[in-house]
């Protein structure tokens, strides 16, 4: 945006005719003129929101469309000046953006909007009780439900998600881990878990022996002659049946969309 300055910046009645202009006609030099005259204003008003954060552009912009706002509904008739009318204007469409933008999770709307009316409840119940107040004076107080109060003030501590390398106190002695120290990882055991059901539905296509010389041969590690002494059958027999077995078993698992490696 051109930092140039509006030509008769300083005249009261020249805004009026710029706004005139642009609610009449859409007046694009009008506009701009108007932009340029409050955009001080706008940067202002922004910075006391964004304090420094990385998303003060965007409000700045929001603060743009607030004041655009403002352009378009002003009526001098009503006896306010234009800066009394724009200022609450983009006021709101700054905490608008605030309270459904920024959040760190997506927080339903009624819990965003009950978050600052909690606050100044507690302030005031505080100040008449001379104590803080319980949740259930608070939800009488607003006449909304207890589970609604410990909602919204459960989710405020959502507003903003923690650094991977935020510090937490991890003793008494004052050493610290990070976020990223404790958070836990891919665990190969539900994997694993996962094989195992489908290795155990596909054992029903098995014989009762031949799931007895699976288990003899694979799971107990017995050698096919040792797996035969068990059975009272050869040792060529165990073999037969363990090829006829593991290729059931495969056919099974494949039918079960598992890995037959």
């Amino acid at each position: 945006m051109s930092k140039q300055s509006p030509p008769d910046s300083g005249s009261k009645e020249k805004v009026l005719d710029w706004i005139k202009a642009y609610q009449e006609s859409g007046d694009d030099e009008a506009q701009t003129n108007l932009v340029l005259h409050y955009e001080r204003l706008v940067q202002s008003l922004a910075r006391k929101y964004s304090n420094g954060k990385s998303y003060h552009e965007d409000i700045v912009q929001v603060g743009m469309l607030g004041l655009l706002g403002a352009i378009r509904r002003y009526d001098p008739e009503y006896g306010r000046s234009f800066e009394a009318f724009a200022v609450p204007t983009i006021i709101g469409e700054i905490k608008r953006f605030l309270r459904d933008k920024t959040w760190a999770v997506h927080v339903p709307r009624r819990i965003k909007e009950l978050g600052p009316k909690i606050k100044a409840a507690v302030e005031e119940l505080t100040n008449e009780l001379q104590r803080s107040p319980k949740v259930q004076e608070i939800a009488d107080h607003l006449e909304v439900g207890e589970d609604d109060v410990l909602e919204a003030m459960e989710m405020g501590r959502s507003y903003q998600a923690l650094s991977m390398d935020h510090s937490l106190e991890a003793d008494s002695d004052g050493s610290t881990v990070t976020l990223f120290d404790i958070i836990g990882g891919m665990d190969d055991g539900y994997e694993m878990t996962d094989q195992r059901m489908i290795v155990a539905d596909a054992l029903q296509v098995l014989s009762e022996r031949e799931k007895q010389i699976i288990q003899y041969t694979y799971i107990e590690q017995l050698s096919q002659k040792e797996a035969g002494e068990r059975l009272g059958i050869s040792q060529m027999h165990v073999s037969r049946l363990q090829r006829k077995a593991i290729k059931k078993l495969q056919e099974a698992i494949a039918a079960a969309g598992g890995d037959t490696t």
